[in-house]
């Protein structure tokens, strides 16, 4: 099986394929590409007002542009004292062309003299066959929270709390300064191996197996 996961972010294409590729149950190798496979596929504007939205309008087009199976997610870092900012606009709170770096300096001087730290990490999943049609009960689409299904998908979400300043080499985007609950250690001072079993996006994604 050919699947395409609709994104350029190659740490995200590092993480969603080793947990792909640790499916149980299974017996058909995944052949996993991302858009770097498609350096003419279009870019999908990010505009829509929930997380599935996102991963299903980012699923659909590449879908019906590259004629495969694909998987898109869309995730944010909702912080409790900023009434869950930045949350759906998170990659693109502190300017479009922003890195990662700059990101976390504008989330900390946000939160500077703040005691309350806690946050959660959320993910959205959208599988879309190109023969389907996302508007309709057709569609291959679902979203994951804990155990709770939502109309026709179910939220990833992982809680936790935003440390002062950034610990850890590992991960991308808000990883160090993230510690999940039950740990002491950032996103990415724990490293791949357990960030790909506690993660919004590990739990969204092992939902998304059954349909894989």
């Amino acid at each position: 099986m050919k699947l395409v996961l609709a994104t350029h972010n190659q740490g995200k294409v590092r993480e969603l394929t080793k947990m792909l590729h640790k499916r149980a149950g299974t017996s058909e190798p995944i052949e996993v590409i991302s858009l770097e496979n498609y350096p003419k596929a279009p870019e999908v504007v990010e505009d829509r007002q929930t997380y599935l939205e996102n991963a299903v309008k980012k699923a659909s087009v590449i879908a019906e542009y590259t004629g495969h199976l694909t998987l898109a997610d869309d995730a944010g870092l909702e912080v409790e004292a900023l009434n869950g900012a930045p949350g759906i606009h998170s990659k693109r709170w502190a300017g479009d062309d922003a890195t990662d770096a700059i990101r976390i300096a504008k989330l900390l001087q946000a939160l500077d003299g703040i005691p309350n730290r806690r946050a959660r990490f959320v993910a959205a999943i959208a599988v879309v066959h190109p023969d389907s049609d996302p508007l309709t009960k057709n569609a291959r689409t679902f979203l994951n929270i804990g155990n709770r299904v939502l109309g026709q998908g179910v939220l990833g979400v992982c809680e936790g709390h935003i440390l002062h300043a950034p610990k850890g080499e590992s991960g991308f985007g808000y990883d160090p300064i993230f510690v999940p609950d039950g740990y002491e250690q950032t996103f990415a001072e724990l490293g791949e191996n357990i960030k790909n079993k506690i993660s919004h996006r590990a739990k969204a994604l092992q939902q998304a197996l059954a349909l894989l």
